[in-house]
């Protein structure tokens, strides 16, 4: 992707908390689109290849969550985090990792990663069709920044995670605030 580029129009299966809904499971079906999720607000949207996977679990999604301050302080309104897992299981590895400030999106059929460019097998591993590591900063659903990991490929051998760390992307809205 390219900045400049507004994202993919597409509709997320999300599992959202109904109080109405009594019984052990009080979750329901809402669809939520593109425009919900990023138009009038200036986000952080992380992608990377699975929910409950070791560079994930260990170190990209609780980064984004411990600095979440900072990055609202440097003018960021969400975080995101896009995985090509459905609902049940982004709810329960946010649940699973104690999260509060990010909010996970469910990208169970790979449709917004392949519309990005970003769908890749990853057959080597068993994991089958899986998001490419990369981060953005989304302007009222426009890419103002990109920051994608090297090597782009199916069934890479490496898992590269550098270039969208919540360092990398702090470091940016660092230079950006300062230049202004």
């Amino acid at each position: 992707m390219k900045t400049n580029t507004p994202l993919p129009d597409v509709t997320f299966q999300t599992r959202v908390r109904d109080d109405s809904i009594d019984g052990p499971n009080p979750f329901r079906w809402q669809d939520m689109t593109t425009k919900d999720y990023f138009a009038g607000k200036r986000v952080v949207l992380f992608s990377l290849p699975g929910a409950f996977t070791p560079t994930c679990s260990t170190y990209q999604l609780p980064g984004f969550e411990k600095n979440a301050a900072t990055f609202a302080e440097n003018g960021i309104d969400e975080i995101y985090c896009l995985s090509v897992n459905d609902s049940f299981v982004m709810n329960q590895w946010a649940k699973a990792q104690g999260i509060e400030n990010v909010k996970v999106i469910p990208d169970g059929s790979g449709e917004f990663t392949r519309k990005m460019g970003m769908l890749v097998r990853k057959d080597n591993l068993g994991f089958g069709l899986r998001s490419w590591r990369y981060a953005a900063i989304v302007n009222d659903g426009v890419i103002e920044a990109w920051f994608e990991e090297p090597g782009l490929m199916d069934n890479c051998p490496d898992d590269p995670y550098r270039v969208s760390s919540p360092e990398t992307i702090l470091a940016y809205l660092t230079q950006a605030v300062a230049a202004e």
